[in-house]
């Protein structure tokens, strides 16, 4: 089974930045697509950020040019970068593969809380 280890959240003001890390384990990382998800409260988990195993990225729109992701496969590590942070990324972050096993809980860790507010 996949293990999923998101850090790097917080609390952050309006235009300020913060980089996420994803550590993963329990799969063939390396040749695994993966992205982060990020879930805000009251609505749905959200695919906000994709990275092929050869390194092509793809975004939402509402953080394409504010974000972006990146994967180390040497340390079965994908990373998100976060700058120009807005009131409305406020969520908590998810790593996962794409598609993900499931959308249990069990195949999903714990994420990472990302607050941005003056």
């Amino acid at each position: 089974q996949v293990q999923l280890v998101e850090s790097g959240g917080g609390l952050v003001q309006p235009g300020g930045s913060l980089r996420l890390s994803c550590a993963a384990s329990g799969r063939i990382f390396s040749t695994t697509t993966m992205g982060w998800y990020r879930q805000a409260p009251g609505k749905q988990r959200a695919l906000v950020a994709a990275i092929t195993s050869g390194g092509s990225t793809n975004y939402q729109a509402s953080v394409k040019g504010r974000f972006a992701i990146s994967r180390d496969n040497a340390k079965n590590t994908v990373y998100l970068q976060m700058n120009n942070l807005k009131p409305e990324d406020t969520a908590v972050y998810y790593c996962n593969a794409i598609p993900p096993t499931s959308w249990a809980n069990d195949d999903w860790g714990q994420g990472t809380q990302v607050t941005v507010s003056s």
